[in-house]
Parts: structure tokens; sequence; C-alpha cells
């Protein structure tokens, strides 16, 4: 916003000339994003507390954190407002990469909010019935492939994706790349929605994911630095740095109070749209394959809940009793009950978050 109406005056006041920087307006948003985190923060977790908007633990959780209950929730409509408000202030609001992460981000966000009112409100243990959830994130899946498939922006590498440590090589996956869409989009929107279940674990892993998709769209959407590191140019794609940065100020914003022990929990409608988005950036900007290192944590968290899952399953069959392959899943369940303290499992996972991030970073270079 502030780009289309300041921008054009620079003409007549040259400091305005700043706007057309993709990098000022990056810094400026998750600036913006950080200081209404500060201001607005206090006053949501008072605004939930006054109205009673209070976690419900799971009765099959660890018992730890039954001392948690009650404590505000579905604060993750302060992040979606300290990303959302930025945004829309410093990007380019006819930008079509803008348009469609703004929207998958919306998207998921009503399902979680939905999902946070039926547990939170209606006291339904379950929140949304597990299937809707998942026609949503289908839907959203097809949405993007479809808005894709129609824009001209897209029309020569919309079926292709990048492939790390190859140097100019893209994978052609044809009419099968409408169904990645989906799996990616549903998967790491899933995958976060289970991160986020210790204090500051999934806002600190999401800040630090979303600060590479920061570089990552920087360098896509310069013809010189994508062509020096011989990834895919993509035209217009620099202004996702204007999101992503927005998204890493709120996230740390917010986890500034989510941090241990928590005064707000981010709930469904911070996890799902979240997750949601980043499946979303991964997409846009070509980097599906890339994204499964990016975010390992989260892929690692979503394996130990299917593997958990699958060999309950197998050993039911085999033995006629199943038995679990960790103490419980997610996996930093897992290690709380091997007796980890929660700041303890909260702080590695981030290091493991943090590596898996530097050594996506590599891939640039070694190939």
């Amino acid at each position: 916003m502030l780009y289309h109406l300041l921008y054009p005056l620079s003409e007549t006041w040259s400091p305005l000339n700043l706007f057309q920087y993709i990098t000022f307006r990056a810094v400026m948003a998750a600036i913006f994003a950080l200081v209404i985190s500060f201001l607005i923060g206090p006053w949501v977790i008072r605004q939930l507390a006054h109205h009673q908007i209070g976690e419900e633990i799971r009765s099959t959780g660890p018992q730890s954190h039954h001392t948690k209950k009650g404590t505000p929730t579905m604060g993750g409509v302060m992040v979606l407002t300290t990303i959302l408000l930025p945004t829309l202030l410093f990007a380019q609001l006819d930008n079509i990469y803008i348009q469609i992460i703004v929207i998958a981000t919306l998207w998921m966000g009503f399902f979680g909010f939905i999902d946070d009112y039926l547990k939170v409100i209606k006291k339904k243990e379950s929140g949304l019935i597990a299937r809707y959830k998942l026609a949503g994130q289908i839907t959203l899946g097809v949405i993007i492939s479809l808005w894709m498939y129609s824009r001209p922006e897209f029309s020569e590498l919309w079926s292709y994706t990048s492939v790390p440590f190859f140097k100019d090589y893209v994978l052609h996956l044809g009419w099968f790349y409408p169904v990645a869409i989906v799996l990616v989009i549903t998967g790491f929107s899933n995958a976060v929605n289970l991160t986020d279940g210790l204090d500051g674990l999934a806002s600190g892993l999401l800040a630090v994911a979303f600060a590479v998709f920061a570089g990552i769209a920087y360098v896509s959407g310069r013809v010189d630095f994508s062509n020096y590191l011989n990834i895919v140019y993509l035209p217009g794609a620099g202004e996702l740095t204007i999101f992503a940065t927005a998204t890493v100020g709120a996230s740390v914003g917010f986890l500034w109070f989510n941090s241990a022990p928590a005064s707000v929990f981010m709930g469904d409608v911070g996890s799902l749209s979240m997750g949601s988005a980043l499946g979303t950036m991964a997409v846009l900007l070509k980097k599906e394959l890339l994204l499964f290192i990016i975010g390992g944590v989260f892929v690692l968290e979503a394996l130990s809940v299917l593997s958990q899952w699958g060999y309950f399953k197998y050993t039911k069959m085999k033995v006629g009793k199943g038995t679990r392959l960790w103490k419980m899943a997610p996996i930093h369940h897992h290690f709380e009950l091997k007796g980890w303290p929660e700041t303890k499992v909260v702080t590695r996972f981030w290091i493991i978050g943090l590596l898996f991030a530097l050594f996506s970073l590599t891939t640039f270079k070694i190939r």
C-alpha cells in the first residue's frame, strides 16, 4: 500500500525513492511486524484471558502439560495480524506472488480458527473433524495450482520444480504437479501443526525457515543473482521477501510471549496458516524439494507420527497387540518422557532446525 502511495511521489521528494528497493521494504516489514507484536501482544493476551479462551490439554498428552491448562490460546490471530499488516503496507499488492501467499495464509487461518473455536469455545476435544481440515487443505492446493496454471508468469515453469545439488536442472512433473502442490501444502500445514506442542518450538523454527526463504525469494527475483547461483529466475518473486521477513518478525515477536513458560499459545489458527504459508512459499519459488531440508524438523515431527501409527498397526496385525515405536508422538513428547526438560527439547530442536537451514543454503554452491 505504501509502495503504491509513496513511490510515485519520489520525483517530488527523492527520499521516497527508497520504496523501490525490496531490501528496504523487507527490513521495514520485519521491524513493523516485531514492533506491532510487542505493542498488541499484552492486549491480545488480556483479551483472550478475559474471554476465557484458554488451552484445553489432551487427556492423552504428557502429564506435565496439564499445568498449562487455561493458558490463553488462539494467539495465532496476533501472528496473522503482525504478518499481513506489514505485508499489505510494504509489498506490491498487484504482485501475483503476494496475492497467492496472502490468500493461502488467510485460507488455512480460517480453518484453524474454526478448529480452535470448536475446541476452546464449544469444548469439543477433537475440534474440527479431520476430514474437513483435509478438504480445506486439498482445496487450497487445487486453487493455487489452477491459479498458477492460468497466469502467464508461471506458464514456462508451471510444472517444474528445482532439484537441490543439481546445477541448472529442474524436474518436469507434468500433470502430476498439481498433486505435488497439494501434498506439499497439506503436508507442511499439518507438520507445523504437529510441531506446535511445546512452548516456543514452532515459532522459533518458523522464524528460521522463513529467514532462509527471504534470502531465496530475493535472489530468485534478481536475474543477476539467480544466474550467478544457477537457480531459476522468477520475475516478481522478490516481493515474497517482504512477506517472509514480516513472518520472521512476527514469529520472533510472538516468541517473546510464547517462550517458556508461555503466556499465550498459537493455536491451530496460527500453526495451520503458517504451515500453509511455508508450503505455498516453496511452491511459488519452485523449491518444493528443498523445503524438506529447510523444514527438516517439521518433516521429522510428521514422520514420527506416521511411523508411530504404522508400527502400532503393523505389530497389532502381527502379534495381536500394538506396540509403540516412540514413547509418545510427535517426537518432541518422546524426549519429554525420557526426562528432558521442555526448554532443553525446544533449544535442541531449534539447533537442529538451524543446522538444516544452513545445510539448505549450501545446496546453492555444492552442485
